[in-house]
């Protein structure tokens, strides 16, 4: 007796597809089917453990070095924990509907093994199968597949189930039948031609940045009179972009406001998080959350209201660098600051009264800008640079820079 062995099923991973190019398809899949399809490449990168793998796994981490990157020992690598704990996090519910991680760029290294016809005529639907052991890589979106396998290796440790895990879906594109040059072109593209965004300006849109929350509270709580109309201080305050041009109508970016913030909160220390998310684990000991609130938003809300011809008048106080030393101050009366000496709310307006805020290099070249040969000065130092130099001329009258600042 002969069997007839079956000549048109292909065996293998079948996937859910749309075409929007001859060569590219966009889908979703759940996560233990990326895990499967794509290894982790943390153990890729372990020859220890890759001496021992199996062949497949071996030839998988061969064309993955050839289109990515190394994870071990760079930043990408470092982000991988953290990355899986934002997820975790996501994945609880703890974010609600205000999170996300962005779709997976997957290229196959060969064609699929079948392409079945539209599932539904006309709208391009149809299935795709990957062949066992076909290297299916990350050429974008590496990172957050490393973090899934860590998520799906030691779920406990990020406070998660396998069962959260194994309903999550994620949305991926998929290439196929491309070389390995147009692989490689296609992950420089998706991580040089972008314009990545200032970490700064990153940070004031994040909504779960304590820094972000305070700057907002700040810009509703002041009321200033502009153009004839009393409006919330917020309306003038710019949030999407790093640095203001002459032509905007904003008067301070919300990056800039939230400099303000973080100094005051964390003084002369705050100068090297302004550009770090904030979260509770990042408040001085001893403050909460809404301590936090509690104190900083009356008080700077008042300093605002007192700056807020100067910054109408477009000075320079609306400089990173200016606003940080005045947050640095700030933090001398909130009552938590463990350095320097205490100011009182008067004391410390008093230091403020007399300061030359116009951008003339007479009182601000040295101390937060430099002058070219014209006189023209330049704010481009920044916070880091510039905002401990603004705070002592704040805080000490009688120094050189002290004088300077307030034409004495």
């Amino acid at each position: 007796m002969h069997l007839t062995m079956p000549t048109t099923v292909i065996e293998g991973t079948q996937l859910t597809v749309m075409p929007f190019r001859p060569d590219v398809v966009i889908g979703t899949m759940g996560l233990p089917t990326l895990l499967q399809l794509v290894p982790s490449p943390r153990t890729e990168e372990d020859t220890r453990a890759l001496k021992y793998a199996s062949g497949t796994l071996r030839r998988h981490a061969e064309v993955r070095a050839l289109v990515q990157r190394m994870l071990k020992s760079t930043q990408k690598g470092r982000n991988v924990t953290s990355y899986a704990a934002y997820i975790a996090s996501g994945v609880n519910g703890e974010y609600g509907s205000g999170w996300s991680t962005p779709p997976i760029t997957l290229w196959l290294d060969g064609q699929p093994g079948a392409v079945s016809d539209e599932l539904i005529p006309g709208s391009g639907i149809r299935t795709v199968t990957v062949l066992p052991g076909s290297p299916v890589v990350a050429i974008d979106g590496e990172t957050q597949v490393t973090a899934w396998h860590e998520l799906y290796d030691s779920p406990e440790r990020f406070g998660i189930t396998y069962e959260k895990l194994t309903t999550v879906r994620l949305p991926y594109e998929l290439y196929f039948g491309l070389t390995v040059e147009s692989a490689r072109q296609i992950f420089y593209d998706r991580n040089v031609e972008g314009v990545p965004v200032a970490k700064n300006l990153a940070m004031s849109m994040d909504q779960r940045d304590i820094g972000t929350q305070l700057a907002h509270r700040i810009g509703e709580s002041v009321k200033v009179e502009h153009e004839g109309r009393i409006i919330p201080f917020g309306k003038l305050v710019q949030g999407r972009k790093r640095q203001l041009t002459k032509s905007d109508p904003e008067l301070i970016t919300l990056s800039a406001l939230r400099v303000l913030v973080i100094t005051a909160l964390h003084g002369r220390a705050g100068l090297a998080l302004t550009s770090s998310t904030l979260h509770d684990d990042r408040l001085p000991q001893g403050v909460d959350a809404e301590q936090a609130g509690q104190r900083l938003v009356p008080l700077l809300s008042r300093l605002v209201t007192r700056l807020y011809p100067h910054l109408a008048a477009r000075t320079a106080v609306s400089a990173p660098a200016v606003l940080a030393g005045i947050g640095i101050a700030a933090h001398q009366t909130t009552g938590w600051a463990t350095s320097g000496s205490a100011l009182t709310e008067e004391e410390l307006f008093a230091l403020l009264e007399p300061v030359r805020w116009e951008r003339e290099a007479t009182y601000w070249d040295g101390v937060a800008a430099s002058a070219n040969a014209s006189g023209a000065l330049n704010f481009g130092g920044g916070a880091k640079n510039s905002g401990g130099r603004v705070a002592d001329a704040l805080l000490h009258p009688d120094t050189e820079y002290g004088r300077r600042i307030r034409g004495w």
